[in-house]
């Protein structure tokens, strides 16, 4: 992860913001949250069936994937920077084991926890660079060393493909403001040996938008048509190693 990241989540007031401000009942990203949940637990289900898999969640945070995923894999690994991150994880029910890696340095090691296997990444392209995001992907190659190994899940919060893209002037330069295209995703993926197998949005609008009702009303309409994933603000890529 950054720096920066790893030295604003050290701070236990800047992590209980986070799970519990950011991710307030009915806010913005608890909705998307709630989508993505039904979402992959769906997948889940479809893909592996009764086999469970082993979940390798990297940048954890407060274990919200992990929680997505309890009951339908067999062990779940937590990996971050932050130690007060996975302790409020820990705190708030996520069952996991908890892996401290460093900031940089070499790829880190995954646990040796047996296959089939579901990497997750959620929150975590958009607020790092490019040599942290191959560093991450690389991680994921480890664990999924071959296609019948499992799946890689990836989100992208910042489409560069989407109505928040329209802002993108006014907040040039702002790190906040990272943004990435599918594109982009492709090629960082393709880099490390995976294809995308699977895309999904889960909002079309920006966070200012999803406050005016009728707004929500006229996305939750768009998201039901096919291929308008393209446009969501809000998007999971679900991957395979290439064959």
């Amino acid at each position: 992860m950054t720096t920066e990241y790893t030295k604003v989540f050290q701070d236990a007031d800047a992590v209980a913001k986070y799970e519990h401000v950011t991710y307030a009942p009915d806010s913005y990203a608890s909705q998307i949250n709630e989508r993505q949940q039904a979402y992959l637990r769906k997948l889940v289900q479809r893909e592996f069936g009764a086999k469970l898999p082993v979940q390798h969640d990297f940048a954890c945070g407060t274990g919200r994937a992990i929680r997505t995923l309890d009951g339908l894999v067999q062990a779940a690994h937590g990996y971050d920077t932050s130690a007060e991150m996975m302790a409020k994880a820990e705190e708030v029910g996520s069952k996991a084991s908890w892996h401290r890696i460093a900031a940089d340095g070499p790829v880190p090691e995954p646990v040796p926890a047996g296959h089939p296997a579901i990497v997750t990444m959620f929150r975590l392209l958009l607020n790092v660079d490019d040599t942290v995001r191959d560093r991450a992907v690389a991680f994921a190659a480890k664990v999924l060393p071959t296609p019948d190994a499992g799946l890689l899940v990836v989100e992208n919060h910042g489409n560069a493909g989407s109505l928040r893209h329209l802002r993108a002037r006014r907040h040039s330069g702002q790190r906040w403001f990272a943004e990435l295209s599918h594109e982009e995703i492709v090629q960082l993926l393709d880099r490390h040996g995976f294809e995308v197998v699977e895309r999904t949005g889960f909002s079309m609008l920006t966070e200012s938008l999803n406050k005016n009702p009728l707004a929500r009303v006229a996305d939750a309409a768009a998201r039901a048509l096919p291929g308008t994933d393209g446009f969501a603000v809000n998007v999971l890529y679900t991957a395979r190693r290439k064959k």
